[in-house]
């Protein structure tokens, strides 16, 4: 194939077609002529890389295919409306829908956690089983409330938020399995509750509260509405329902999760910014524990509203 004969036969069309993908709102003649003009330049790259592959023209062809795709599609960039809809309606819809399974395990391991408060704090010699006795003298008077400014904020909330955040992406990836995500909640309560009866029995447990509450409302509903999810998750697959296979069930719900993890990011960031700036400042403990209550306060009313909202209208629209 004559190279330059097939540029200097095909140029003029190519630059046309270049100049109606830049973007500008098009009329209905120049849009057909957009979609005529891609689909000719598509074959054009195809007879290049087939029988003559010169780099710098599949380039130039594959740069120009894409674009013009890019004007007839829409393009790939973000929506805001896409944006606002993911916030308004996709995320609280999937934590409300999951919002029996969220409440069930907050509502179980937090009376597991209160339970081990409750034993430790009466039967000191646990928690020298537990952490040894020095090192719960240590947790009480200094460990405990300096973990909270140990750090510079900013890098402390970031650490939070990481933390937090892989710790319901695993609660999420391995609910299908549902043991994971149950032991991830067993060592997450065992771990407050330990601490906490351990500053219960040194008559500190207006410190435990009024340092762990501010964040720890937020922290925690957000862990349990990770494994709330993955529960669903997991259920999905024992019982996937009547006219429902089980692939088909449990990819139903793994998109649902994949919307509460998305979702959990923004969450973990604001609880972590309390944790790093509003759990360790000098502020009276009832101003912080309420800062935390407001904020923990505002995002069930978030899920409550939005997500039955939402969830009226999905049912709406299958049932029109």
């Amino acid at each position: 194939m004559d190279l330059d004969a097939y540029v200097a036969e095909h140029d003029a069309e190519w630059r046309r077609l270049e100049q109606l993908s830049r973007g500008r709102k098009l009329s209905v003649s120049e849009a057909d002529e957009l979609v005529a003009l891609y689909q000719r330049a598509a074959t054009h790259l195809s007879v290049v890389r087939s029988r003559s592959p010169d780099p710098a023209l599949v380039a130039r062809l594959s740069r120009l295919v894409l674009s013009a795709r890019a004007a007839i599609t829409g393009g790939t960039g973000v929506s805001w409306r896409e944006v606002g809809r993911f916030f308004t309606a996709g995320f609280p819809l999937a934590v409300y829908r999951a919002l029996p399974w969220c409440t069930g395990a907050a509502l179980a391991f937090t009376a597991v956690t209160g339970f081990l408060m409750w034993w430790v704090s009466g039967h000191p010699e646990s928690a020298a089983a537990f952490i040894g006795e020095d090192a719960a003298r240590e947790l009480v008077e200094s460990e405990f409330a300096g973990y909270y400014s140990e750090f510079m904020p900013a890098t402390f909330a970031f650490h939070l938020w990481t933390h937090n955040a892989w710790l319901a992406a695993q609660c999420l990836a391995a609910g299908v399995l549902i043991v994971p995500v149950l032991w991830l909640l067993w060592n997450n309560a065992l771990n407050i509750g330990v601490v906490g009866g351990v500053m219960l029995s040194y008559d500190r447990g207006d410190l435990f509260f009024g340092l762990i509450l501010p964040h720890g409302l937020l922290e925690l509903t957000g862990i349990y509405v990770a494994a709330g999810v993955g529960l669903r998750i997991g259920w999905a697959w024992i019982a996937p329902g009547p006219h429902r296979s089980r692939g088909r069930a449990v990819a139903d719900a793994g998109r649902s999760g994949m919307l509460v993890a998305v979702g959990l990011i923004g969450l973990f960031a604001v609880a972590g910014l309390i944790e790093a700036f509003v759990t360790p400042s000098p502020l009276p403990a009832v101003f912080r524990v309420g800062i935390g209550a407001a904020v923990w306060l505002a995002f069930l009313t978030y899920v409550v509203v939005l997500g039955r909202k939402a969830s009226k209208q999905s049912k709406a629209s299958l049932t029109s």
